[in-house]
């Protein structure tokens, strides 16, 4: 069956989107075609003026309506402690479980020569900068336990070395829930590493 062209477009869109494939796009656009138009409008606005009134943070480099974010903002956090992850993502992955009172440092990706990403590319020298001309006494590297993430946390805490601050990692290991018989041997390795007592 041919679709008129403004469904097909809308498809198409839809699936360059991550993790959308073409079945799903097509299951989008037939469930916004069920909807009224003042509703297509509004989610219309919506993705149109997402970029329009954002920046970033001046300090850290995360999404923001100011130039300072709310975190870097907020006098009650620790802004001697500088938790360094690749994406605004991981920053509200964070946020949740409400335990970490210091301030970020969003990289916008992870160095990845396959893909063509340096640390030029990055926020790394940003980051560089503002350890060394602010009172900062821990950074925690936040990457994901990849390649990338860790060759680029090893990367950072090489810029760093000649300074006298305190570089970590966060613990990784097997999720609560988990299966150790499921876990492969890095995750194992790393839950071992990291283990804690009780």
């Amino acid at each position: 069956m041919k679709l008129p062209y403004s469904i097909n477009l809308a498809i198409d869109e839809l699936n360059k989107l991550p993790g959308i494939g073409i079945k799903t796009a097509q299951r989008l656009v037939f469930y916004l075609l069920q909807k009224k138009q003042v509703s297509l409008d509004t989610l219309g606005d919506a993705i149109k003026n997402l970029k329009k009134d954002l920046v970033y943070c001046k300090k850290c480099e995360n999404i923001s309506e100011t130039d300072i974010c709310s975190i870097c903002s907020d006098d009650t956090r620790d802004h001697s402690i500088i938790c360094v992850v690749s994406d605004p993502l991981d920053v509200i992955a964070l946020e949740k479980p409400d335990v970490y009172k210091g301030v970020y440092h969003v990289l916008h990706g992870l160095i990845s020569p396959i893909e063509g990403v340096s640390p030029a590319d990055l926020t790394i020298d940003k980051l560089i900068e503002r350890v060394k001309k602010n009172d900062i006494k821990e950074v925690i590297m936040a990457t994901n336990p990849t390649m990338e993430g860790e060759s680029t946390a090893i990367y950072i805490q090489k810029k760093l070395s000649d300074t006298k601050i305190k570089i970590t990692r966060i613990a990784q290991g097997i999720p609560v829930g988990g299966d150790i018989e499921y876990a492969d041997e890095i995750t194992l390795k790393n839950a071992i590493k990291g283990r804690v007592s009780y």
